[in-house]
């Protein structure tokens, strides 16, 4: 069996690792002339040692906790799994190697514009802005935009802060020997808003990178092509962080392989409660922050990647 996987991100290069372990014949397209994410925070909750052991060796720094700051009233949230803090443009090229290992073919520079012929089956992992999903005439996922820039400070403390807006939130990140400051948000704010923190906050960045941050499940009824990862929107509502639920569907996708519609079907099963459950709690959450602080609890512990 030929299968095409359109992106070398790290749910195409996963699943193309995986698949080409299997025995079949895979190749994987990336437009781009080089892997490796740059625009990520790359803070994963160990979890994603499940998934790819080796990467231990790229851990910078290990996140316990993180604090809210409302405008009245500051919040503590303890994780049930640390948050390990990598490159994940590292991570992309480690997987790699494991997929070139397994003699997966992969093509850098070369764009999808159509659906590649030649192929038994499909499996789009191209991104926020997926080819294919535009090509098979699919809804897009909401979209917010995420920045991210740096400090060139030392910083190997064990909690992220974090200081809510009305759409997402702006962050400070401590990743050994250097800082991340960066936001989430409405696509017509997040800059203007991050502008407005940095210079209150007196604090030049460098090296500032952007993405959009898709949202909201997105599935292909067709039963030669399939979409994973961002390109079917699976990013967590509350943080935006995509790489554990991608690679948790792209688990889903294995074990239903070669059946993407019921792999469809699993995915939606396990996800659509998840969004809509943890949608509904960071609303809550915002909510009391914002109008009443007092009801809401100083400390509180939650799932890394599900919240329950």
């Amino acid at each position: 069996m030929k299968i095409a996987i359109v992106g070398a991100g790290i749910c195409g290069l996963y699943l193309g690792w995986k698949l080409s372990e299997r025995g079949f014949e895979v190749t994987i397209f990336e437009k781009n002339r080089k892997i490796g994410k740059q625009a990520c925070s790359g803070l994963f909750s160990q979890r994603i040692l499940n998934f790819i052991p080796e990467s231990k060796r790229l851990v910078q720094n290990q996140i316990e906790s993180a604090f809210l700051h409302f405008p009245q009233k500051t919040v503590k949230i303890k994780f049930s799994r640390k948050f390990l803090v990598m490159q994940h443009d590292k991570l992309d090229k480690l997987v790699a190697t494991f997929a070139q290992r397994t003699r997966a073919r992969i093509v850098l520079g070369h764009s999808i514009n159509s659906i590649p012929e030649g192929f038994d089956k499909i499996i789009a992992c191209d991104g926020a802005l997926s080819q294919l999903r535009r090509i098979l005439i699919l809804k897009n996922p909401q979209m917010r935009l995420g920045i991210q820039g740096f400090i060139g400070k030392k910083d190997f403390s064990n909690s992220v802060e974090t200081w809510p807006t009305k759409d997402g939130f702006l962050w400070k990140i401590p990743r050994g020997k250097k800082i991340e400051y960066g936001i989430i948000e409405k696509i017509d704010r997040a800059k203007d808003l991050f502008e407005k923190f940095l210079k209150e906050k007196k604090i030049k960045v460098k090296e500032t990178n952007s993405a959009l941050i898709p949202q909201g499940f997105v599935a292909s009824f067709n039963p030669k092509i399939a979409l994973c990862g961002d390109a079917a929107g699976l990013t967590k509502p509350w943080s935006g962080g995509g790489v554990i639920w991608g690679l948790v569907a792209a688990d889903i996708l294995l074990k239903n392989f070669p059946d993407f519609l019921k792999y469809n079907k699993e995915a939606k099963k396990f996800f659509l409660p998840k969004i809509i459950f943890s949608k509904m709690i960071t609303k809550l959450g915002y909510f009391l922050g914002f109008n009443t602080p007092w009801l809401l609890p100083q400390n509180f512990k939650v799932e890394s990647d599900f919240l329950l």
